[in-house]
């Protein structure tokens, strides 16, 4: 099947990997997944390295390995998407990218988080150092802090400087995620880039809940969207 399009995402887990392929047959697509090492066997920035040397393997049509890539995707039609550390994984590499490389990015219950509390944010005194504990057995020393761009996007100075025109951010209306993903599509409004961005609520759900309930109406909605969203482009 000839697609237009390429799409980077991780995958460790069978539903995941189940989801890439529905996407990519519903939105036509080619799906590359990134089998980055994970925490805390290797920790971060190595998730990051990982992703940034597969992303220039898919955006130099894989080389001379996968010439395929070339012959069937169209590399000016590039999406990267994740959920939870992997949506942050891609925030991360459309900061990389040349203006313009990728088409666009699509943040799935994305694991941001900071050391003060945004909107309506959980203020609870036992979760938030849960939360925080979490980034920090992940992470070598020098990326470790809880407000490092890295896990807060809101103290990221580059966001005007995101290398695609347009994102969207999909959160559950349950998780204890949920509002920093609400507040970075503020901040990336505000911040002086000059793409779209959309926001998607999953009401009365829990953080990926569509790996769980892959087939319940509101997981099936979602990657309606998805899938929407790409082909739009």
């Amino acid at each position: 099947m000839t697609c237009d399009k390429k799409w980077a995402a991780s995958s460790r887990q069978p539903q995941r990997a189940e989801d890439e392929v529905k996407i990519g047959l519903t939105a036509n697509i080619i799906a590359v997944s990134v089998n980055y090492r994970l925490a805390p066997e290797h920790l971060l920035p190595t998730a990051y390295e990982d992703s940034w040397e597969a992303l220039q393997w898919v955006l130099s049509s894989g080389a001379s390995e996968e010439p395929w890539l070339a012959e069937h995707g169209d590399l000016k039609r590039v999406f990267l998407a994740g959920d939870s550390a992997g949506a942050n994984i891609a925030h991360q590499m459309a900061l990389r990218v040349k203006n313009h490389e990728l088409l666009g990015i699509i943040l799935i219950h994305p694991y941001f988080w900071g050391s003060e509390a945004v909107g309506e944010e959980t203020r609870d005194a036992k979760e938030r150092p849960f939360m925080e504990g979490l980034w920090k057995i992940a992470c070598s020393q020098e990326v470790g802090e809880v407000d490092h761009p890295f896990f807060n996007p809101l103290k990221e100075e580059r966001l005007a400087a995101l290398g695609c025109g347009k994102v969207m951010v999909l959160v559950a209306g349950k998780d204890v995620l949920r509002e920093r993903g609400r507040v970075y599509c503020e901040k990336l409004k505000e911040s002086g880039w000059e793409g779209y961005v959309e926001l998607h609520e999953s009401e009365g759900e829990e953080h990926v809940f569509h790996l769980n309930k892959p087939d319940c109406e509101k997981a099936l909605a979602m990657m309606d969207k998805v899938v929407a969203f790409i082909n739009a482009s």
